[in-house]
């Protein structure tokens, strides 16, 4: 796998504030090698780890869209949902930013099931039969839509697992990890300083709790991934 450049700047990641990580008694001893400093309480991550590590998973992300492959991005917690959604869409990825179903990935087939339900009411209420049955039983569809939308919307289009995982913030998706361990799924995760840097296949030192951190490292995987896609259109 060729290394490229993708104009990643330390000063532009302190801005964003990826440095800063949990205060110094909510800290995973696993992550001393990233971490630089100590400051007010608080640790400091090594930013220059954390490039070289974002540089690498934006390499394995634009080889597999050239490739052709599936995304899954997944962050469910407030700060990161809005974000996760907007990247997705951007580079055309799968998303999960609401809540994670247990066995989404690892009971696919049942997944699967609600995926087709939700496809076939999103067609009804299109077509307007859903206006066209009593009340109570069209009440009782359109909140069965509401909810599928809500934890599927984002997966509506995927007819199979995933090829590679992007997850922001390891502690609050650790349900989701684990399925992609168990499935041999790769692995891209944002690690705060409480996490284990073990457990993904490539773990980004960062901060998983500022929006301007979540944002400028999604922003990376996005162009990482629309270049991809275009060398995959020009080299089918």
């Amino acid at each position: 796998m060729a290394r490229r450049y993708w104009n990643i700047n330390l000063e532009e990641m302190m801005e964003a504030g990826i440095h800063f990580g949990h205060g110094t008694r909510k800290w995973n001893p696993r992550m001393a090698p990233y971490i630089s400093a100590k400051h007010k309480g608080i640790h400091i991550t090594n930013l220059t780890r954390t490039a070289r590590f974002l540089s690498e998973a934006c390499d394995l992300v634009f080889d597999a869209a050239s490739r052709g492959k599936q995304f899954l991005i997944v962050g469910t917690k407030n700060k990161a949902a809005n974000l996760v959604a907007r990247a997705a869409i951007k580079a055309r990825c799968h998303y999960v930013n609401k809540k994670w179903l247990g066995g989404m990935l690892t009971n696919w087939s049942t997944t699967e099931t609600r995926l087709h339900k939700f496809r076939d009411l999103r067609t009804e209420q299109k077509t307007g039969r859903l206006n066209r049955l009593p009340k109570r039983d069209a009440a009782i569809l359109k909140r069965q839509l509401s909810r599928l939308q809500t934890y599927l919307g984002g997966i509506k289009y995927m007819t199979r697992v995933p090829d590679i995982v992007i997850i922001v913030d390891q502690q609050e998706e650790y349900t989701a990890l684990r399925e992609c361990i168990t499935l041999g799924i790769p692995t891209i995760c944002l690690i705060d300083t409480n996490c284990d840097p073990h457990l993904a296949d490539i773990s980004i030192p960062a901060n998983d709790d500022a929006i301007a951190s979540i944002r400028l490292i999604l922003n990376k995987f996005v162009f990482a991934i629309c270049e991809g896609r275009s060398s995959y259109i020009r080299n089918p």
